[in-house]
């Protein structure tokens, strides 16, 4: 029985099929690199510079690991008690020489505990303390967590912010809604970048934390 097509031109034809598959495989495979590269905390860190808003403006000069000034714009808006609240306590001096005492790689640096976090003291209960102001009553809205932004610490009950805060590295939804978004990085995201990890699950600064060396208001 005769060939339907003359060999040569069946075998370019699949030569040319071949070679379509792999360049559609090859895609692929570049597609699901780039995905992981993108969304996997911590693959490649994420440094962001927001242009500037409306709102108010506290600069943190930070020294160790890291070293320099980021800028922090407050969400007066979103979250109007808890901007006061930072406002306040930059202005009486309160986060002077206070050590970022909890830093998750791929996740957030965390600060502000004006009563137990001071550098040169007892660190041991870091993370425990706030200021002598009451706590908060939760101002969540719809503020997506990702690089950059600013969220209130707070413990098991959603009322409790105080004084301490963190800046994210990178997005986390599961914190959207559930804990108040208080502010964002504008200026100096690659100082909090470099900001000292910690150890183990809870990400525990136990040895020279980074610290805030003075909090100022931008006039």
């Amino acid at each position: 029985m005769p060939d339907l097509e003359p060999g040569d031109q069946r075998g370019a034809r699949n030569g040319r099929s071949r070679l379509i598959a792999w360049i559609i495989f090859l895609a692929g495979v570049g597609l699901i690199a780039l995905y992981y590269f993108l969304t996997v905390p911590g693959s490649a860190p994420q440094v962001v510079t927001a242009p500037p808003g409306d709102g108010p403006q506290v600069a943190l000069t930070i020294s160790g690991e890291a070293e320099g000034e980021v800028v922090i714009e407050l969400f007066d808006d979103l979250a109007p008690n808890h901007a006061e609240r930072i406002l306040a306590l930059v202005g009486e001096g309160a986060y002077d020489g206070v050590v970022f005492h909890r830093v998750i790689d791929g996740f957030m640096a965390q600060t502000g505990d004006v009563q137990f976090g001071r550098a040169g003291s007892d660190l041991s209960r870091a993370g425990a303390g706030g200021s002598s102001y009451p706590d908060l009553a939760a101002e969540f809205s719809e503020e997506p967590f990702v690089a950059g932004v600013v969220g209130m610490a707070r413990s098991a009950d959603p009322n409790s912010g105080n004084s301490q805060f963190f800046i994210m590295f990178d997005k986390a939804p599961h914190l959207d809604g559930e804990y108040t978004a208080v502010g964002r990085v504008i200026s100096g995201m690659e100082v909090v970048q470099a900001i000292k990890r910690g150890t183990g699950r809870n990400g525990a600064v136990t040895d020279s934390p980074d610290v805030i060396e003075s909090a100022r208001v931008v006039e």
